[in-house]
């Protein structure tokens, strides 16, 4: 998964398939698509329905016969022709049209960090049934460090939190390298789930689990720090009736239930900081950590891991489209490596000789 600059300066497309969201960048153009990575099928005629934000609106509403699948999960394609019909409607009849029209049409694609061999060859295979004949993969976490304007190649520490729908990932970066890494199998879902889960033992409730997602209904303002809210009321389905029905929750015990899957994503910050080398760990007292990703967005994310690690904790200007465009950013030649060149630095003293 090494890949030079020179190589991904030769592709004509960025795509980053997430278990949340996918994008697509085109180089020249820009970002092209941004939707929901869902899909509807009618299981009798096998027809693609509809995809994207009209797709993931089905969800929980459709009679037997659609099903609404979402072909990525946790960063990895798992069903690769829906991922490859998907992107094909996503990307829409024009603008397949003008990339068909690339002699050697190269893409460019993001994958979690450490992803096994199956999961890259998945990726590549999704976007070679679109017509690429090369693709390239970039690491997620140096792809989103490049777009949100980290000096990843400088010989200076930065840390990155990429805080996904189904996984998180951090890592420490230096000379354009991954120094230290770990992959958490916990993101926004599982916070959700956590949400909902806390609503439905504690209050005997049932939230949509589409359309809006239920921690920000629960955790309207700064809810995730004790200056938030001490109460909200919240709409949703009584277990034992069917009714609908509101219930005032404690934001408190709602903190508490989602501090249980933010515990495994502060145990990764901690081991990635133990495995740093302690020079590296010194810069970063000063940088702090950089959050992406769609989750970084959760209310209070950031002052929780500021309190619990005593570092500086920064958000991303555009977090949620980070990875597509410092992808991007590789393709259209804006980003240049470090030049080390040691015979330059010998050539006075050879001259004195």
């Amino acid at each position: 998964m090494t890949v030079s600059l020179d190589q991904l300066r030769r592709c004509h497309v960025a795509v980053d398939l997430g278990a949340a969201r996918t994008r697509v960048f085109v180089k020249g153009v820009g970002l092209v698509v941004d939707e929901p990575s869902v899909a509807a099928v009618n299981t009798r005629t096998g027809a693609l329905i509809a995809v994207g934000a009209l797709a993931e609106k089905m969800t929980g509403r459709t009679p037997d016969y659609i099903r609404v699948v979402r072909p990525v999960s946790g960063g990895t394609v798992v069903d690769i022709e829906m991922a490859q019909r998907m992107l094909r409607h996503l990307l829409g009849e024009k603008l397949r049209r003008q990339l068909r029209r690339k002699p050697r049409l190269r893409a460019a694609a993001c994958t979690p960090h450490d992803s096994d061999p199956l999961a890259q060859r998945a990726a590549v295979e999704t976007l070679v049934g679109l017509g690429a004949r090369r693709v390239e993969l970039v690491d997620t976490l140096i792809a989103a460090a490049v777009g949100c304007g980290l000096p990843v190649e400088q010989p200076t520490a930065t840390m990155i939190l990429v805080c996904g729908a189904a996984t998180t990932q951090v890592a420490v970066l230096s000379l354009g390298a991954i120094v230290t890494a770990e992959r958490m199998p916990v993101g926004g879902d599982a916070i959700d789930h956590a949400v909902i889960q806390h609503l439905r033992h504690h209050h005997e409730l049932m939230l949509p689990s589409q359309s809006v997602r239920p921690l920000q209904l629960a955790l309207s303002g700064n809810g995730l720090t004790a200056q938030g809210p001490a109460w909200t009321e919240i709409h949703g389905r009584d277990v034992a009736t069917g009714l609908a029905r509101s219930v005032t929750v404690d934001t408190a015990a709602v903190r508490d239930a989602i501090h249980t899957p933010l515990t495994a994503v502060l145990d990764g910050i901690g081991k990635v900081l133990r495995d740093c080398p302690p020079d590296l760990v010194a810069d970063l007292a000063d940088r702090g950590i950089m959050m992406v990703g769609g989750s970084a967005l959760l209310p209070g994310l950031d002052q929780m891991l500021r309190e619990a690690t005593g570092m500086p904790v920064h958000i991303a200007e555009r977090p949620d489209v980070c990875a597509v465009l410092g992808l991007g950013a590789m393709l259209e030649g804006k980003v240049q490596p470090m030049v080390l060149d040691p015979l330059a630095e010998r050539d006075p003293l050879a001259d004195e000789d």
